[in-house]
């Protein structure tokens, strides 16, 4: 990297904090500050999400998880089969009744519906589950950031984390919401620079498979189940455990669903879960089309890939990057990784201090501070998580990718219960506090007894698993035991009265089986 480089960098975060000033502009309470005054247009909603999906981690890994690391391959893919059919499962039964709540934090709904206990401890969950994993993001990302501008790891963390508070602090969700656009913007150009630039340098299209063994580029891994036979990434774990995981993530996680919740109307949220739906795949493909180009370049040119530490393989982007492109597009490009990196933390620290303002502070400590003072210790919050994010990223110290996938089972072992909540208070009118408080506990014990007793069943099932043992002792404890409380009719699912959405979900369900079938298509094809 040389001056140029530098300056490019140098004026990206300048231009974010700037922009953070602007938006900043006529904040008056929390929910300007949260929720952005509930008036942010669906397109900047629906390309916020799908930035946040593509962080650091997703830019880096994923292409070198296609091209490079043992076991790796197309499979990657399958992790977006079941996004389209979530999307429309979320816009149907939890969408329309978070938003008809009018809630800050989302786990505010869980009160209104059963008790405050309820509330407290999933919100709590989310608390901590999300701090562990963003320390845990910010520690992969610093290291490959370190290792490839040549710079002493401690203060990469620091520069990042720090500006990343400063604008997040300053604009709010506004903020977050609108330089992810920018970030996305970035990011796609970044994918198509390194993508047409191995293109270029492995001599076109005949040569893309050079070098890749045939199970590498299998996409639908049709014969296993990952029921005991210690394939993760089967097609019915990814399809059936990953609708799971993406109606908790994308509906029942502040993190995630705030976004929604700052929508104008309930339309422009649907709208904004449809974008991601139709857009996510095109993206991954985009990405992963790019680890394909730059394997095969790596494949073709040893000198490339003796740069390449062999137990190291996320270093394939960052170093193809330094070496391949001129300067000014490397300075480009590691924006583009900035911007993937901050796409990710941003958000985080946003919605922690949302569930811990809205669940902790305002619920506990002070609850009849008024506006000025919320609004000032929103921003408090919001930099205290920052800094317990940015300093759990120094405790973690030798984490490694087994480790990180340990974080996503963490994850895991707890998605599938906190989404039967919402479930069974939406769907299930007689469902109790109690009830729900037990079978969100039974949810967790069935993930724990699968981890711990059964190493070979693929953790994506234990979304479903979760999900679905929680959903049943619910509803078996509330039925014989069902709560005296009166539940608001607007609290619990109702048909919709606006029928044109109907035709939208059955194009998702289309879209859902034809992104199936063409990836089986294009796998046939590969193998012949």
């Amino acid at each position: 990297m040389n001056y140029l480089d530098w300056l490019v960098i140098a004026i990206y975060i300048v231009f974010l904090i700037a922009l953070s000033i602007y938006l900043s502009r006529r904040q008056e309470n929390i929910e300007d500050y949260y929720l952005g005054g509930r008036s942010i247009p669906w397109w900047a909603i629906g390309v916020s999400t799908m930035a946040t999906q593509l962080g650091a981690i997703s830019f880096i890994s994923a292409p070198a998880f296609v091209a490079l690391k043992p076991g790796g391959g197309l499979r990657w893919l399958g992790f977006e089969f079941a996004v389209p059919v979530a999307m429309v499962f979320i816009m149907i039964f939890l969408i329309p009744v978070i938003h008809r709540a009018r809630v800050v934090s989302l786990y505010e709904y869980l009160e209104e519906r059963f008790d405050a206990s309820t509330r407290s401890i999933v919100s709590t969950i989310f608390q901590i589950s999300r701090a562990l994993a963003t320390g845990v993001g910010i520690y992969a990302i610093g290291i490959v950031l370190a290792a490839i501008l040549n710079v002493p790891l401690v203060p990469t963390i620091l520069v990042i984390g720090f500006v990343t508070i400063i604008y997040d602090v300053l604009g709010g969700i506004k903020a977050v919401i609108y330089t992810d656009v920018i970030q996305m913007f970035i990011l796609t150009l970044g994918i198509l620079i390194c993508g047409f630039t191995a293109y270029y340098l492995i001599g076109g299209w005949e040569n893309l498979l050079t070098g890749y063994e045939r199970e590498r580029l299998q996409i639908l891994n049709l014969d296993a189940h990952g029921f005991g036979d210690g394939e993760n990434f089967s097609f019915w774990a990814l399809v059936i455990g990953g609708f799971f995981l993406y109606v908790a993530y994308y509906g029942c996680d502040q993190s995630q669903i705030q976004r929604e919740m700052s929508a104008k109307t309930l339309n422009e949220a649907k709208k904004s879960l449809m974008l991601n739906g139709i857009a996510r795949f095109i993206l991954v493909s985009a990405y992963l089309g790019m680890g394909l180009l730059i394997g095969a370049f790596a494949f073709q040119n040893q000198a490339f890939m003796d740069l390449i530490p062999k137990d190291k393989v996320d270093y394939m982007v960052p170093i193809f990057v330094l070496n391949y492109l001129p300067h000014g597009l490397i300075g480009f490009i590691i924006v583009a990784l900035l911007a993937a990196f901050m796409s990710s933390l941003d958000s985080s620290i946003n919605s922690l201090s949302a569930a811990t303002m809205r669940d902790i502070y305002q619920r506990y400590i002070k609850p009849d501070g008024d506006d000025k003072h919320n609004f000032m210790m929103s921003k408090v919050l919001t930099v205290f998580w920052g800094v317990v994010c940015t300093g759990f990223a120094f405790v973690v110290g030798s984490i490694s990718d087994t480790v990180i996938e340990a974080i996503n089972k963490v994850g895991s072992l707890f998605y599938g219960p906190i989404l039967a909540a919402f479930v069974l208070g939406i769907l299930i009118k007689r469902t109790s506090a109690t009830g729900v408080k037990l079978g969100v506990v039974s949810g967790i014990a069935v993930n724990f007894i699968l981890w711990i007793g059964f190493p070979g069943v693929s953790w994506l099932w234990w979304n479903a698993a979760g999900s679905l043992s929680a959903i049943l002792v619910g509803y078996l404890w509330s039925y014989f035991f069902p709560s005296e409380k009166t539940v608001p009719a607007s609290l619990t699912y109702k048909a919709e009265a606006d029928t044109n959405w109907k035709w939208r979900y059955i194009f998702m369900i289309v879209y859902f089986f034809l992104i199936i079938i063409m990836s089986y298509i294009v796998e046939r094809i590969w193998l012949g």
